[in-house]
């Protein structure tokens, strides 16, 4: 069985690699083991290969590798941190990659964090999952033939980028496999709870790898026919007879601690247009409703919505609002907990549409504790959406931003899934196959982290299920553009 895989993964001054040599050369099915590392390394062997390169990521290490192996299989581990191989881990996913020609096999694995044992499973791979910090685990076991044909057509040299444009080239012509089972072990040195995560990817000093991500999909969605122009339809603002010019929409349930912030933030606002305030009751107990009531006899610019239905998540509640006789023309989003920043907010956003001409517009926020303190990483205004590829863009991007505003007909079209996470990144992603999304980019919005966020500590069962929607999300918006693509080239 030797003599099966090339194995390449980074060396790290400092920290332990032995045991990840010892437990690759104890498989049985390891040829050649490249350490990759800009650094001296003591360790010899007629299996082992050196390669003074000092990222792993690169385009140029990906084709460095591309001509060393020469072996059916591929593998990268991504980590520095010491890897432990399961019983039979390697030939599993051999096997896995044997029946189906999988360009890729990834699988779960277990976790070891502060001491304690726990798995980690990740899930299916997706014609969407596209976000370029999909979790595949950090041991990828890749069809020789299939990463050095992708290699191969790398033609734009990233520093960051290259291991996701190989992927993303790699799911061009095979499959990538996810096999449910727990095959290694990793050291995971992270142990920031979900809430703080989530923003890494907007973080202002990733930018520069955001700009590379952006590229390499960019060209992706172009070669698989999802790629739409910088065309849309024009707007004439005319649909329907709205009473109010715009409505805030709030949905809630159980925010004593914060709603009337909320509320407050509204009422302030300075506009030379009628709006109003529609609040989603959607069944609180903790005496959210009452404090509601209280602002809404105090002022007839209030609609209280208690609904029906008793299964509505956020996106139900939105459709309550959305279709109300009161609502206005331009629908504007305001969580529960959250606030604007100052009294001219819905006076810009209303503009933005006319002045944009578009259905949907996304404004920039700042990241506050619950005392309203700025909190790392400060402001996020996703300068990746930009008017020419921020609709392809979006197709790579975990959301779009806040504050988000809709005009009312087209959301009325479409309408919001009954989820209470991702359901505006749906939206997003609909209305910009068609339509201009206007952005903002200075602080609109503060968004308050705090223990109560409904994100801000998942455990990985439920941080999977949140991505596995997004990513079906993309990939319903990917095939319906590539079809939008199709019948634009008949």
């Amino acid at each position: 069985m030797k003599n099966l895989i090339t194995c390449f993964f980074p060396i790290q001054f400092g920290i332990e690699f032995e045991p990840t040599l010892k437990t690759l050369r104890e498989s049985g099915v390891i040829d050649k083991i490249v350490l990759v590392g800009d650094m001296e390394c003591s360790i010899e062997g007629t299996d082992i290969v050196k390669i003074p390169l000092d990222n792993f990521n690169s385009t140029k290490a990906i084709k460095a590798f591309a001509k060393i192996v020469t072996t059916p299989f591929t593998l990268l581990y991504t980590k520095t941190l010491p890897l432990d191989l399961g019983q039979n881990a390697l030939r599993r996913m051999m096997q896995a990659s044997n029946s189906c020609g999988a360009g890729i096999v990834y699988s779960d694995y277990f976790e070891q964090k502060e001491g304690v044992l726990k798995p980690h499973p990740v899930i299916e791979y997706q014609d969407g999952s596209l976000r370029d910090d999909f979790d595949f685990g950090s041991l990828l076991l890749f069809r020789t033939e299939a990463f050095t044909e992708a290699a191969h057509r790398m033609d734009v040299e990233f520093e960051l980028a290259g291991l996701y444009d190989l992927r993303l080239k790699v799911s061009q012509k095979y499959k990538l496999v996810h096999l449910p089972e727990l095959l290694y072990t990793e050291l995971e040195l992270d142990i920031r709870k979900s809430g703080e995560k989530m923003f890494d990817y907007v973080d202002p000093r990733n930018r520069f790898k955001q700009i590379e991500m952006e590229k390499a999909c960019t060209a992706h969605l172009k070669v698989v026919g999802a790629w739409l122009a910088p065309k849309f339809k024009e707007i004439a603002f005319s649909a329907g007879n709205f009473k109010y010019e715009a409505s805030v929409i709030i949905p809630v349930w159980n925010r004593a601690k914060t709603i009337s912030h909320a509320i407050k933030s509204v009422l302030s606002q300075e506009v030379d247009f009628n709006f109003n305030l529609i609040i989603v009751d959607n069944y609180s107990t903790d005496g959210t409703t009452g404090i509601i009531k209280s602002f809404a006899d105090a002022d007839d610019r209030i609609v209280h919505v208690i609904p029906k239905r008793k299964d509505l998540g956020i996106g139900g509640c939105w459709n309550e609002a959305i279709n109300h006789p009161d609502c206005g023309k331009f629908a504007i989003q305001l969580d529960s907990d959250d606030l604007y920043i100052d009294n001219t907010v819905i006076q810009r956003v209303v503009a933005s549409f006319y002045d944009q001409n578009c259905a949907m517009v996304v404004g920039s926020y700042q990241m506050v504790n619950f005392k309203l303190e700025e909190i790392p990483p400060g402001l996020i205004d996703h300068k990746e959406w930009t008017p020419d590829n921020g609709r392809n863009n979006a197709l790579r991007i975990n959301g779009l931003g806040a504050p988000r505003a809709f005009y009312t007909p087209v959301l009325r079209e479409i309408q919001v899934p009954n989820v209470s996470y991702g359901e505006d990144y749906a939206l997003g992603l609909a209305i910009s196959r068609h339509y201009q999304i206007g952005r903002i980019y200075d602080p609109l919005y503060l968004c308050r982290r705090w223990d109560e966020n409904s994100d801000s500590s998942l455990d990985i069962v439920k941080a999977n299920t949140h991505n596995f929607y997004k990513d079906k999300i993309r990939t319903l918006e990917f095939w319906a553009r590539q079809q939008v693509v199709r019948e634009g080239e008949k």
